[in-house]
């Protein structure tokens, strides 16, 4: 097993789904991970407890990417904690759908504020206090080349999470940091599953091409090799994580 010494990771929105599966899989690797959690502080704290008996190190910071102030505390409490950062998994997400017609403010705000804004935040965040060598990597959607309908709103944000990434890149040239994003498909987690129907999910089963919906544990393999040392010449690329559905 691969070990990184006293490298730190935040990983943001991983008290459960696919953040706890990477949070999981970075402390395995030997990363210390900050978990931020928006409401589920117990979730949180059990995968904080879960990570340490396997004799890994996390802390859990609670913070709403959508508010800076919040994301500015994530980021000292890392460094106060660990002594700087060199990792930033952007995961925090939600997911609300309806065709643009039937879209309400509500709808459009909240998922702008958390997934757009959000990543903005805490990819601000990074840009000055990343460790010379570190490692961001978001969380896309492979809805931005499927484009299905009533996916408009969420996939606009993620297309911007897309944008931002590939200017980041630029941005942080001469300081050793890759900025590099995983665009998942259907995955087995309750943002997918909540609200749709049995016919819907064994549809999208079937899909992909390898038949079967992506796992939380496929996607934090992913984030794993963009954060280990075989991903280091990777840099300003949109990897699709779905199972060949696009």
């Amino acid at each position: 097993m691969r070990k990184d010494g006293n490298k730190v990771a935040i990983v943001t929105g991983a008290s459960r789904g696919i953040g706890a599966a990477i949070a999981r899989r970075l402390a395995a690797d030997g990363f210390t991970v900050v978990v931020n959690y928006a409401g589920k502080a117990a979730e949180a704290e059990a995968l904080v407890a879960e990570i340490e008996t396997a004799g890994g190190t996390a802390i859990p910071a609670q913070a709403d990417v959508s508010d800076p102030a919040a994301v500015a505390r994530i980021f000292d409490a890392a460094q106060a904690a660990f002594g700087g950062i060199d990792v930033l998994v952007n995961n925090a997400g939600i997911m609300k759908l309806a065709s643009l017609a039937d879209s309400d403010d509500a709808l459009f705000d909240s998922q702008v504020a958390i997934n757009l804004k959000g990543s903005f935040n805490t990819l601000r965040e990074a840009a000055k206090r990343l460790r010379e060598g570190g490692r961001i990597i978001n969380l896309s959607s492979s809805v931005v080349g499927l484009s299905p309908a009533t996916y408009g709103v969420y996939a606009a944000t993620k297309a911007g999470v897309e944008a931002m990434t590939h200017i980041l890149t630029k941005e942080l040239r001469g300081r050793n940091i890759t900025v590099n994003a995983i665009a998942p498909g259907p995955t087995a987690t309750a943002l997918f599953l909540d609200g749709k129907p049995q016919a819907v999910i064994d549809t999208l089963t079937k899909a992909a091409p390898l038949e079967r919906l992506g796992q939380p544990e496929d996607i934090a393999n992913a984030v794993a090799f963009l954060a280990g040392p075989d991903g280091g010449w990777i840099n300003g690329q949109i990897l699709r994580a779905n199972g060949g559905i696009i």
